[in-house]
């Protein structure tokens, strides 16, 4: 169905552009690990705990030392953005020198029960820290760019989003409103649907889900995609099935999820970054009448923040 709609649009077909600086590296297997097989998963911790040693090992060293194929070795360092393993290695080699230059390494952070306040304040922002970086580390500038120039451009945008994602598609609308621009968030899927269908091409529709697969966010993209919209997915998952009916992917980091921080706080972390990307992106090129609106706005509601 992806490959369909995609010849006939002109959209996203093997969009893999450049391939991730090494510093994205250790962010892209965070992100695509719960996606791989368990052979690609062993291939891709291997290097991202070990990236000077494994810089050093041919793809048949590799292959030995995680227990898996050549085959195997190759077909990870494809899905992790790299054209081959040479390639790979490469980026390995970047990694550990950035490493050896004094960098400190990540580290784990779970919260305990009985964690002071303190520690828990801590190890929060650190995550919080890590997450953005990560975030930044692994967006794709060029999928970016063509979502700021179809938003710069939309006669409407409608954005996509349940729970924690739906208060992140309510922030993105919130800042399109303020420079001027016609921008509606749905969280009810039947509002989000029957507004897909009056989209048309020249509009614009952003679906926001960390897991890739919300279906009350990917049923309303597919219709605004099969309409003619220019569609946009957030997600942590790059894979999942959100993407079949979207133009362009932004990829958030995936954080892990642990009892007392469920992943929609972590993943609403890097939707709120990305989507702070895309307002500046808009508000630049739309600068001279995106600003008189956000003064107008300013002025507006001043009286109401005064005591």
């Amino acid at each position: 169905m992806k490959e369909i709609f995609a010849s006939e649009r002109g959209g996203r077909a093997g969009s893999a552009g450049t391939p991730p600086a090494p510093a994205a590296l250790a962010a892209k297997v965070r992100t695509l690990a719960p996606s791989m097989t368990r052979s690609m998963q062993r291939v891709a911790e291997a290097v991202a705990g070990d990236p000077a040693g494994c810089a050093a090992l041919t793809v048949t060293g590799l292959a030995e030392l995680t227990g898996t194929s050549e085959a195997t070795v190759v077909r990870t360092a494809r899905l992790l953005g790299y054209p081959g393993y040479r390639d790979l290695r490469l980026a390995l080699a970047g990694l550990a020198a950035q490493q050896q230059s004094g960098r400190a390494p990540a580290i784990t952070t779970d919260i305990a029960v009985d964690d002071p306040i303190a520690d828990v304040v801590a190890k929060l922002a650190y995550d919080e820290q890590q997450t953005l970086a990560d975030t930044a580390a692994g967006l794709d500038t060029v999928q970016l760019g063509a979502a700021v120039t179809a938003l710069a451009t939309a006669r409407r945008t409608d954005v996509y989003g349940v729970g924690a994602s739906g208060l992140v598609a309510q922030d993105l609308t919130q800042k399109l409103l303020r420079i001027g621009l016609v921008a509606h968030a749905h969280s009810d899927p039947h509002l989000a649907v029957t507004n897909a269908v009056q989209l048309r091409a020249g509009d614009v529709a952003i679906a926001i889900t960390h897991s890739g697969s919300t279906g009350d966010v990917i049923e309303p993209l597919r219709v605004a995609f099969e309409r003619g919209a220019t569609t946009v997915a957030i997600t942590g998952r790059p894979d999942g099935p959100v993407t079949q009916y979207a133009d362009h992917v932004l990829t958030t980091s995936t954080a892990r999820e642990s009892e007392l921080r469920p992943a929609a706080m972590s993943s609403r972390t890097g939707q709120l970054l990305v989507v702070d990307c895309l307002f500046v992106g808009v508000a630049q090129r739309t600068y001279e009448s995106a600003a008189p609106a956000l003064s107008a706005s300013y002025e507006a509601l001043a009286h109401r923040h005064r005591s």
